[in-house]
């Protein structure tokens, strides 16, 4: 989907509008790492057919790049962050995990080149060479704010014509072009299917497997003659020069993926609903897709395929999204596909779907959300997102889930997300209307993240491996997060947060049984406000601190975050609110001398007009909290975030002349809950007076208790009546 900020500015950070990031070094096998410390992520992601293993593992007299994660660099977009760039002459040898007779490779080659690698098995020279392009790579979206010139990695595959061993060496050299390989993928591929019995092949209408003549209408009459049955792709190429419809309560098969090949950049476009169920089973799909353009429908299916329907063992390449899914496709399953080198999404459910099951599929260097459920027009329920394997999305989020009703996102294996996005995104960002926001209960389980947030450009503003985002209104729906295992993270691990800068609420959130190695900056990235419980949460390595708890807009209220046991390794909490944490930077001692209140969350038991209670804790001196009048006694409070030995405060109005001199009465409470207050000082009369700057000084008690929430409890004013203060500051000494 396209992407477009609607940023609210402040002093020191902007807001984002998701669109939609250390290596991982040696060998993936079925879509999971098995080495080192990512062994953990075993029970997450698709059972593949491959085995991958990447190119900074293998032996080359190429140079390493990476890891990098700056948004446009190559490094940034590789699996792991890490590639092996070689010009002519050099190589990547491979060593074999697995028995294996074909090949797929993740390269990049500089804009404007192509060219071809030499493929060697076992040192001898094979007769095959492998085509590398950027034909289909450096997309460029102006379009959405924040995005660079991205996509910078393509796929090519190759039939070995022989089978080799676990063991065995494959060895990939540059040939004319300057290639930098990121990862391959090998793969025994079986022998090609056989008709089944009673179907209809496209053959027999004309279609051409040589992928020289146009098959479209050979494919239109087989699929009209097989209403009922089953359409047979044979072995072959085959070109369709137009768009597929009318396709209802059919099946279409072909041999294999790595057998049947159609090549179409709009295989499926039709808006209306089938009335029968359709399946799509085993064959390849490869677009022309070169650009992004969001008004052509160059999917694999645009719009409905019926209810019941399956897709399953599909290879799709080269297009702007693999599905874009409208009307009645409920109860619709969608399983072990490949999807590669998408322009724009992976698969949307855009609306009206009812027990969708997307699992168990790959998918790799899309241009946007890898999987995503948006609720338009009508609500996505009660449909899963299970067990896939996403690496490398160069543009937005790995799984966004927006709106929708009792969605479940589980046991997924996501990998690398490089710029505008998280690796999980469950957000209320509804981008057109009508849009049916979060509800019912969103159960997010079982899912590894690895390597996954990033920062959005436009702001410099860091997303989360997991994001939660109020982005156009409040979360109302239960949100369940468990069993999540997050490593890597360049960011936060968690992030709370009102994407528009609107202070809507995150609420009913719950995280239970987290594992976190290795996090950039913090665990918890709370940005407004709301009441999330945390348990069983145990984190290592963490860069900064364990929580950023600055709720935005200041005096928008406050995010609470309750401490359900079990914690361990995140319990320092980051100081300043107004700047970032940076990663590894570690928390920096505190500036002594700090106003612990300034931007700090304030509310009040009233106010008058515009004069809230965030303009006393906001930095301006010209501009001030009024109570609501004639209506004393009347409190305002200021959370700290932490509690804190306050030992002064310096209390303000707006120096102007037109001021006059005034006594207000007031005490001093402190609570480290925000219920139970204890008075600090007691009450008495203050004199504010212009001619000596409208402040006064509130010296506390060298035994005064620590605290988190501070309250002034004002009881008369001589020069209105209400209570009034431009400025409530807090010092240590």
């Amino acid at each position: 989907m396209t992407r477009h900020d609607r940023s609210t500015t402040r002093t020191i950070r902007k807001w984002y509008a998701a669109v939609a990031t250390a290596g991982l070094v040696g060998t993936l096998v079925t879509g999971l790492t098995v080495t080192g410390a990512q062994a953990a992520e075993a029970t997450a992601g698709a059972s593949l057919p491959f085995t991958s293993v990447e190119a900074e593992s293998a032996t080359t007299n190429g140079t390493k790049i990476g890891p990098d994660y700056t948004q446009g660099t190559v490094a940034s977009e590789a699996s792991g962050r890490q590639a092996v760039r070689l010009t002519a002459g050099q190589s990547v040898e491979f060593t074999l995990p697995e028995a294996a007779n074909a090949l797929n490779v993740a390269y990049n080659v500089p804009d404007g080149q192509s060219g071809s690698m030499a493929v060697y098995v076992n040192g001898q020279k094979i007769s095959k060479t492998l085509a590398v392009t950027s034909k289909y790579s450096y997309v460029d979206t102006s379009w959405i704010a924040g995005s660079k010139t991205h996509h910078l990695f393509d796929n090519a595959r190759l039939r070995l014509g022989q089978n080799l061993r676990s063991g065995d060496k494959v060895k990939l050299e540059a040939t004319s072009t300057q290639v930098t390989v990121d990862v391959a993928d090998f793969e025994q591929v079986a022998a090609a299917a056989t008709q089944p019995s009673g179907a209809h092949s496209v053959t027999d209408k004309g279609a051409d497997p040589t992928g020289q003549g146009d098959s479209t209408q050979a494919f239109r009459e087989t699929i009209a003659a097989a209403k009922g049955g089953t359409v047979w792709i044979p072995p072959g190429e085959y070109k369709l020069t137009q768009s597929l419809n009318n396709v209802d309560n059919v099946t279409i098969r072909g041999a294999g993926n790595w057998h049947t090949v159609v090549r179409s950049s709009r295989f499926i476009d039709q808006s209306s609903a089938p009335t029968g169920k359709v399946g799509l089973h085993d064959f390849a799909v490869i677009g022309e897709v070169t650009e992004r353009v969001d008004n052509n429908p160059d999917n694999f299916v645009n719009g409905s395929l019926g209810p019941n329907s399956t897709v399953s063992g599909m290879w799709l390449q080269h297009l702007k999204v693999g599905l874009w899914l409208t009307g009645n496709n409920d109860n619709l399953v969608v399983e072990r596909n490949r999807f590669l080198d998408m322009a724009a999404d992976g698969l949307n459910l855009n609306g009206t779907a009812k027990g969708v099951d997307v699992r168990n599929n790959f998918l790799r260097n899309t241009g946007d959300d890898a999987l995503a459920m948006w609720s338009l027009n009508t609500t996505n329920s009660d449909s899963t997102f299970a067990s896939n394997t996403i690496s490398q999305p160069n543009l937005a989020n790995g799984i966004a889930i927006y709106g929708g009703r009792d969605i479940t996102v589980k046991d997924n294996l996501i990998l690398d997300t490089n710029a505008l996005g998280s690796g999980i995104a469950i957000s209320n960002q509804k981008f057109l209307d009508p849009f049916f926001p979060l509800a019912g209960t969103i159960t997010v389980s079982g899912n590894t993240l690895v390597r996954t947030g990033a920062m959005n450009p436009n702001w410099q503003h860091p997303m989360g491996a997991l994001r939660v985002d109020a982005y156009d209104s409040a979360i109302e729906a239960t949100v369940n997060i468990t069993d999540t295992t997050i490593t890597d993270s360049p960011w936060s691990a968690y992030e709370f947060v009102s994407g528009s800068g609107t202070g809507k609420a995150v609420k009913n959130v719950s995280v239970d049984r987290t594992t976190i190695d290795k996090v950039g900056t913090v665990v918890v990235q709370a940005e407004t406000p709301g009441a999330v419980r945390m348990a069983n949460v145990k984190a290592s390595g963490v860069g900064a601190a364990g929580i950023y708890n600055c709720p935005y807009p200041t005096g928008s209220g406050t995010f609470t975050l309750t401490d359900g046991g079990g914690n361990s390794g995140w319990d320092s909490t980051w100081e300043d609110c107004s700047t970032w944490p940076k990663p590894g930077g570690g928390n920096p001692d505190p500036d002594p001398d700090r106003n612990l209140a300034r931007s700090r969350p304030a509310t009040a038991t009233g106010s008058a007009d515009v004069y809230t209670p965030a303009k006393a804790v906001d930095g301006d001196p010209a501009t001030y909290w009024e109570s609501a009048n004639n209506a004393f006694p009347q409190s305002i409070t200021v959370d700290l975030g932490k509690s804190e030995a306050v030992r002064r405060l310096v209390l303000k109005l707006p120096p102007a002349s037109v001021w006059e001199a005034r006594t207000q009465t007031l005490s001093v409470q402190g609570s480290t809950n925000g219920t139970d207050f204890s008075t600090l000082a007691d009450s008495k009369g203050y004199r504010f007076d212009p001619a000596s700057g409208n402040k006064v000084t509130v010296t506390l008690p060298a035994s005064s208790p620590d605290v988190r929430h501070l309250r002034l409890r004002v009881t008369a004013n001589t020069g209105w009546p209400a209570a009034q203060f431009s400025e409530v500051e807090a010092y240590l000494a």
